[in-house]
């Protein structure tokens, strides 16, 4: 049997994903509210084929705890899903995982040894250098108590299912034999190539993939300024061009080299802090990375500087698009939140967003003194200037309707 610790984007995921492969699963959630929706059978954020999923296996082969000690008692593999948030310094914040771990001491029986899965996004050394150490000082005997993997996550929000289900590879980050057994029994169902590494090169390639995605995305981000300075060029069609080029074979990679307002939701930005935070107190120079943030930051200002020299403060600006990306409500660190609180900074006070999702999410992280409108319609209707932010496929009939009133800054 198995317990997830921390039920959002990867740990819902990943339990009823376990679930549909046969498995007991328990759930644990801190978060109130999102347990009681889960309850009700309600999914806590927009992700396609997760609430049939949990209307299947609720109270089946998943189950919903109301305390830890349910869980711990009665799995023998315990997952950490829970979130590592970029602090101050940019370094990941551990504290929610060994919040979990503690819980996990705290009711693990006695002569019952445990398989401690780490599917939270941590820095690579963790597993090595903290995490060991921090249940070794506590009395637990690794090998006797306890093993201790790491097995990253490849989600894509709003394709989390697919990408559990239709799995590219797998990634199993073990020290001895019989984790790797354990973790190889739990993945065996699924047609996915099973990658055993040590659990640093695992913690490793989880960052190496983010940082990867994130260096595209400013990269193309960077050339679509000097496309801009330069005039004359068609910006998005040069880069539709540039993935023709047979190297790229039709990859859905080639959609991160391509031009928009910067990359945001939870795990780009976190991810790529945290590493180059690691490197830093390492001693070693990264400018490289370095540069990737830096660009990202720099974004939506470079944005909202095209809007103002668009579009004057007495006219009323439409944003098409709140969550950091199409088919998704998370808007954490979305770029749209930040060009509009410049445009308020900068005397424009007649804003109003659309989203077809997102709007209820927007309005709770961020009180931004705004208008909503209800429908793509209505905003149309009202707006003398609308600035796609978020690529959402319904925006492209409008700027195809409409030419001139539209600033698109996805280049759909």
């Amino acid at each position: 049997m198995i317990s997830v610790f921390g039920l959002g984007f990867v740990g819902l995921t990943t339990a009823l994903g376990f679930a549909q492969l046969g498995f007991q699963v328990y759930g644990v959630e801190k978060n109130a509210s999102r347990k009681q929706m889960l309850h009700e059978k309600r999914i806590p954020f927009a992700e396609p084929h997760l609430p049939e999923q949990l209307e299947t296996h609720l109270d089946g082969r998943f189950r919903l705890t109301e305390s830890a000690q349910e869980a711990v008692v009665n799995s023998e593999i315990v997952y950490y899903c829970v979130g590592t948030p970029c602090g101050a310094d940019g370094a990941a914040d551990l504290t929610d995982l060994f919040s979990a771990l503690d819980e996990t001491m705290l009711h693990k029986q006695e002569g019952k040894k445990l398989l401690l899965v780490i599917k939270s996004t941590v820095p690579p050394g963790t597993a090595e250098n903290r995490i060991l150490p921090y249940l070794e000082a506590r009395g637990w005997k690794n090998g006797v108590d306890f093993s201790l993997a790491n097995n990253p996550e490849f989600l894509r929000e709003g394709h989390c299912w697919e990408d559990f289900i239709h799995a590219d590879r797998v990634v199993i980050g073990c020290a001895d034999s019989w984790s790797e057994q354990k973790l190889q029994a739990l993945y065996a169902k699924l047609e996915a190539p099973v990658c055993a590494v040590s659990r640093s090169t695992a913690e490793f390639i989880k960052y190496l993939s983010n940082s990867l995605l994130a260096t595209m995305i400013s990269y193309a981000n960077e050339m679509s300024e000097v496309a801009e300075r330069i005039g004359g060029i068609d910006t998005a069609g040069a880069f539709h061009i540039l993935h023709m080029d047979r190297r790229w074979a039709g990859a859905e990679m080639a959609s991160y080299v391509y031009p928009g307002c910067g990359y945001g939701g939870y795990c780009l930005p976190k991810d790529t802090k945290a590493l180059y935070a690691l490197a830093n107190s390492m001693g070693l120079e990264l400018p490289l990375l370095g540069s990737v943030i830096r660009t990202n930051e720099q974004m939506p200002e470079v944005i909202a500087k095209r809007i103002m020299q668009r579009v004057s403060p007495e006219q009323q600006v439409g944003i098409l698009g709140l969550s950091f990306k199409p088919g998704s409500n998370d808007v954490r660190d979305c770029t749209s939140a930040k060009v509009i609180r410049l445009l308020l900074e900068h005397g424009y006070q007649r804003i109003t967003a659309y989203d077809p999702i997102a709007i209820s999410e927007f309005q709770a992280c961020y009180p931004l003194e705004i208008q909503y409108a209800g429908s793509l319609d209505e905003i149309c209707g009202c707006s003398d200037k609308l600035v796609i932010l978020t690529g959402w496929p319904e925006f492209k009939a409008v700027k195809a309707s409409i030419p001139d009133k539209v600033l698109d800054y996805r280049y759909l």
